[in-house]
Order: structure tokens, then sequence, then C-alpha cells
């Protein structure tokens, strides 16, 4: 099988950069790694959610280019059925998939808001309603999942797509000193502890250039 190639932009500031990372790591096939700069026009306009549309992180394999991260998920799980991506059940594999979704497509609130910056951390930080909303949203997301399935992965003990789509997340409510109750807190410590999470933090920690934007105190 043909290696692959994933283009991402930022480590520090792409929360969807991230998801699709993870979601290729996840699904365990080999790929290198292109980073897009970040004087790039394209990528500062898809961090400043100035884009109409998103089309980094994408997956190049065996000629075929997927830039959509849920479709890069969909791909991937058809190509390594072995990775269990997505669980094996019927009902909580819709559920994964519904929620999944849900963070693909929502929360606008949060992103604009909280944009992620893992350089940077904002004590007592003022989240206003409307992000305030999104917050109590996913973190009912959590508990609703942690509590059917037991954590401390969402969906159990199984690792999933669903995972990789609230990893940013995590980082977020880490920046901006987001206040949580048990349950969601120690859901957010797990998927921060994961070695791809460090692996990535580090990484965006060295990184050069910043986006003078998502770096101003606001």
């Amino acid at each position: 099988m043909d290696e692959a190639t994933l283009i991402i932009s930022s480590k520090n500031y792409s929360s969807w950069s991230l998801r699709g990372w993870l979601i290729t790591r996840m699904s365990g096939l080999p790929f290198n790694e292109k980073s897009i700069a970040l004087d790039d026009a394209s990528t500062r306009e898809e961090l400043l959610l100035r884009s109409s549309s998103i089309l980094v992180p994408c997956l190049l394999h065996n000629d075929v280019s997927i830039w959509d991260t849920m479709a890069i998920a969909e791909y991937l799980n058809e190509l390594r059925p072995e990775a269990q991506m997505l669980p094996s059940e019927r009902l909580p594999r819709a559920r994964c998939r519904s929620i999944s979704g849900e963070m693909h497509s929502g929360f606008s609130a949060l992103r604009s808001s909280l944009p992620m910056n893992l350089r940077s951390r904002r004590p007592d930080f003022k989240v206003w309603s409307s992000a305030q909303a999104d917050i109590e949203r996913i973190a009912s997301i959590w508990r609703e999942c942690i509590g059917i399935w037991g954590g401390p992965f969402l969906f159990g003990r199984q690792y999933t797509v669903a995972d990789a789509m609230y990893a940013p997340v995590c980082t977020r409510f880490t920046t901006y000193d987001v206040r949580l109750d048990e349950t969601c807190t120690g859901y957010k410590d797990h998927i921060l502890a994961l070695p791809e999470m460090i692996e990535w933090t580090r990484a965006a920690l060295d990184e050069q250039g910043e986006v003078s934007e998502l770096d101003v105190e606001f």
C-alpha cells in the first residue's frame, strides 16, 4: 500500500489539523507530514475563520485527495477496518458519528471566542454566554457518553474518531481555564495525556511564527 501524505497547517493554532493528524495516526496508515507555512494567505484565512471552506488537513493517498476531516475519517475507517476507529456495535457507532458531526459543523461561538492556542494560558478568562452554551453542550455530550459507556474514552475503552474530534476542545478548556465538573475534567486530562497529544503539543510549543490576531489579549 502506498504511503500517504497528510498536509497540515499550524500545530499551535489549527484544531482541524490536529483532528486530521490524530485520525490518521489512529488508523495506523503510514504517512508523511507536510506543513503549510503560517504566512501562507489561505492558511491564515482558515485559522481566522474567514474562509468559506476548510481545505487543510488534506490526506493524499493513491492518487486521491481528501480534505474534509470527516471524509478523511470515513476513508480511513474503510481502508483500515482493523483499526476500529468507530464502535463495532450499531447504536454506539451511530452516536459516535452524530457527536463527531456535531463537532464538525457546530460550536461556532466556542471556535471564535476561544481559538486554539497551545502556547497560551488565560487564567480567569471571561467566557461570554454564547460560548458558555457551547461549553455546556459539549460537557453534556461527554457526561452522557461516559455515563453510558463507562469511559475513559467517550465510547468506553475504545479510542474512536469522536475522541479525536473533541481533542482540540480539551486544549481550549486548558488554555482558557474553563471550569468543568469532575467527569469532564477527568476526560479532558485523559485525552491530553495521550502520547499522540503530548507529541503534538511539544511540536506546537516549538513551532516558529505566530498569528497575531490569535495571540492578542481579548
